[in-house]
């Protein structure tokens, strides 16, 4: 497969996807039914869902200004909060253009090498990868009876034993392919792994770690409330336990790599988590709607007034060119 249909290809395959996934939703609920879930929602738990999300979004431009002070460089924190909302709203058209957007804003206007910036961007995905794996963690410790039962109703013990048995066997083959591998994919495995250790480990060697790592939970910590009160808007989901927040949350997460922003995804990510649960369809997927178009308004606006306000804010400073 050629380079340039590959590039056209991870353009199109998740608009495609969540085109589909849009569609699958509004079969499950239609759109009469949906409107009536927007029309009957709390919007005050849907502005403080907003509020909460917010924080995050100052949180993690803030928690960037650390990473560049080491390196000798005073980054703005108003270009650091319109880069990462900038970043955020890009990624609604070419996913994961908005992270080399980011990079590019700063180089321009705060004149920090480009490859340092996305340098910075890499690391800080590393903390993020670590929270969520830390999440589901605490998910799994919280809920493992729950988890267990479940799995226990649906196979029988004896052959989910040997489905365990395979798995781990399956995992250590893995390990050992990838270790002793010296073929293409093997290679990338093993240097993303090395990468995202060189990551962790660069976090610790921060002039200001501790301040680092206390946004890095902060910022998790604002995600589950987002998710957590924004579920108080939909009536039918009062009550819901802190086990099904955690793992629609988890998957949810997840989903927003699948298509740009998470579009499609999104609704149907919770729906197949709370289903776990045995929560209704109708308003496990119309909660997954008013969050995602609440999160979606916020970016919209802070990141569309970004991109106007960047060259104002700027006025005064030369651009400089990345490549110099």
């Amino acid at each position: 497969m050629n380079t340039t249909l590959k590039k056209y290809l991870k353009i199109i395959l998740p608009i495609l996807l969540g085109v589909f996934l849009i569609g699958y939703s509004l079969s499950k609920v239609p759109l009469t039914e949906l409107i009536d879930y927007f029309k009957n929602a709390n919007y005050f738990y849907i502005g403080l869902g907003m509020f909460f999300g917010l924080l995050s979004h100052l949180s993690r431009s803030y928690r960037w200004l650390f990473q560049f002070e080491p390196m000798g460089y005073k980054v703005k924190f108003g270009n650091s909060f319109m880069a990462v909302f900038s970043a955020y709203l890009i990624n609604y058209t070419i996913p994961r253009a908005g992270e080399v957007a980011r990079a590019s804003i700063i180089t321009t206007y705060e004149g920090v090498p480009f490859e340092k910036c996305l340098g910075t961007i890499v690391a800080e995905r590393v903390a993020d990868v670590i929270m969520l794996l830390l999440i589901i963690g605490i998910t799994l410790v919280l809920q493992f009876d729950f988890i267990m039962s479940f799995f226990v109703e649906r196979f029988n013990p004896k052959s989910l034993l040997v489905y365990l048995i395979i798995a781990i066997g399956l995992v250590a083959v893995f390990i050992y392919y990838i270790k002793k591998s010296t073929s293409g994919f093997g290679l990338k495995i093993k240097n993303f792994i090395r990468g995202l250790a060189e990551g962790a480990l660069s976090i610790f060697k921060m002039k200001k770690k501790w301040a680092f790592l206390s946004h890095t939970v902060f910022i998790w910590v604002m995600y589950v409330l987002m998710f957590y009160t924004t579920s108080f808007s939909v009536e039918a989901l009062n009550g819901v336990t802190i086990g099904a927040i955690l793992i629609g949350f988890i998957s949810a997460t997840f989903s927003i790599a699948a298509t740009n922003g998470g579009i499609g995804s999104y609704p149907i990510a919770i729906y197949a988590a709370f289903s776990i649960f045995a929560i209704p369809e109708a308003p496990s997927i119309a909660f997954g709607w008013i969050i995602w178009t609440s999160q979606t308004l916020l970016i919209i606006l802070f990141g569309g007034l970004s991109l106007v306000y960047l060259p104002i804010f700027n006025r005064n400073k030369p651009v400089i060119e990345k490549n110099s």
